[in-house]
């Protein structure tokens, strides 16, 4: 029995074959066209061309043509974009491995290379098993341990998914028709038995004795897959968190107070102290065309107080329920220092540790009236986890620019 992996006689399993390898290809089309999409829409939830603070991925030049500024409407727009790219992410791996594992022994084809197209096949090949794993491992990592590559995960992420789906679509143009054509022509067929006419650089010239059929081997991959679903999916619905065990921010709410819900960054975190915020100490400051104004919390509560229920969406895919926030609209703020008119501002937090201490919001941001510097959260006022004395809420913005324990807000263009 050869020991080497050069040898198609090592890989002896008899699951290896075009259909097998034709039905993960297929489902991972679809679902890898869906995470690219997203994942675009989430970059540009950050609205990088706003302000630099947003912008996480310098110098994306002709990458970030499709940039634009991001809607407030529907408020759940961003909860359901990213609850989509990360529970999808994180349900596709059984099929992504398996896939792999279907096409490994191409990895170990000789001669490496036969001709100049067949070096550039191995090559694309290289980039697509490299840069597929790369992104779900690096997507993984991130989503489970919060923020494991501070301040480059965009970057890595962002430019690691363009090299990766550039490689997927040269791919997919090459092997879908045939992968259709391998499903029309092998339908029905599920053991090794029925597929001993199946012959293609996969099929193990000497395969070993079966122990599961094909389809037993895809519904082995799709209740791993069901199975991360149904633990993961829960932490982006109401009423389902209980459900997502597996996954950070999942399980049940940490109480049922007013302000007992998901947090991802605490005051401890932020190096936030109760001096700083409290009555006597903190002062907002808000900056604008018309000038200058310090704003105490007592002259905050003085002003037009407004609601709104809204949730914070994360970009690791959990969110919360909507919340009733209550606080001053940005707009009405914004009308302090001289812009009748909604314009873009930027947020400085008193925060000293982590990322996104500062942020940028657009004028179509600012003007909706469900724009809030929120002071209260369910009918109490904000915890201190929660930002006390004062934090940002927007509808469909990413958590991370719903900036907490703000200290200054500058109206006008950025």
């Amino acid at each position: 029995m050869p020991r080497s992996p050069f040898s198609p006689a090592f890989w002896r399993s008899p699951l290896r074959g075009p259909w097998f390898t034709s039905l993960l290809g297929l489902v991972l089309l679809g679902g890898i066209t869906v995470l690219f999409v997203t994942g675009l829409l989430s970059y540009a939830a950050y609205n990088p061309d706003l302000s630099p603070v947003n912008d996480k991925t310098p110098g994306k030049g002709l990458l970030g043509f499709y940039l634009f500024a991001w809607p407030t409407d529907p408020h759940w727009l961003y909860r359901l974009t990213q609850g989509v790219h990360v529970t999808l992410g994180i349900t596709l791996i059984p099929v992504l491995l398996a896939k792999l594992w279907s096409v490994v022994p191409k990895l170990f084809t000789l001669p490496p290379a036969r001709s100049l197209a067949h070096a550039l096949e191995r090559l694309s090949l290289l980039l697509l098993v490299g840069g597929g794993l790369f992104e779900f491992v690096t997507g993984v990592l991130n989503v489970q341990l919060d923020y494991i590559f501070p301040g480059s995960f965009y970057a890595l992420h962002f430019y690691g998914a363009w090299v990766f789906f550039a490689a997927f679509v040269a791919h997919a143009v090459l092997k879908t028709p045939l992968a259709l054509r391998n499903l029309r022509e092998l339908r029905g067929a599920s053991g090794p038995a029925e597929l001993r006419g199946e012959k293609d650089e996969l099929t193990s010239p000497n395969p070993a004795p079966p122990t599961v059929s094909r389809r037993g081997a895809v519904g082995l991959v799709g209740g791993g897959s069901l199975l991360l679903f149904g633990t993961t999916v829960g932490r982006s619905f109401d009423g389902l968190r209980w459900s997502a065990v597996l996954a950070p921010h999942g399980g049940a709410e940490p109480g049922n107070g007013p302000g007992d819900f998901q947090i991802n960054k605490t005051a401890a975190y932020a190096g936030i102290s109760e001096t700083e915020t409290s009555e006597e100490a903190w002062r907002l400051v808000v900056r604008g065309r018309g000038g200058t104004v310090r704003l105490s919390r007592a002259e905050l509560l003085r002003l037009p107080l407004h609601s709104a229920a809204l949730p914070i969406a994360c970009v690791e895919g959990w969110a919360t329920s909507d919340q009733l926030w209550r606080g001053a609209r940005l707009r009405d703020l914004a009308a302090l220092v001289g812009h009748d008119d909604p314009t873009d501002v930027f947020v400085e937090s008193l925060q000293r540790h982590g990322a996104f201490r500062h942020a940028a919001l657009r004028a179509n941001q600012v003007g909706d009236p469900r724009s809030l510097l929120a002071l209260f959260v369910g009918g109490a006022e904000l915890t201190p986890d929660h930002g006390h004395p004062a934090r940002i809420i927007v509808p469909a913005a990413p958590g991370v620019l719903n900036t907490k324990w703000v200290g200054r807000l500058t109206f006008g263009d950025l």
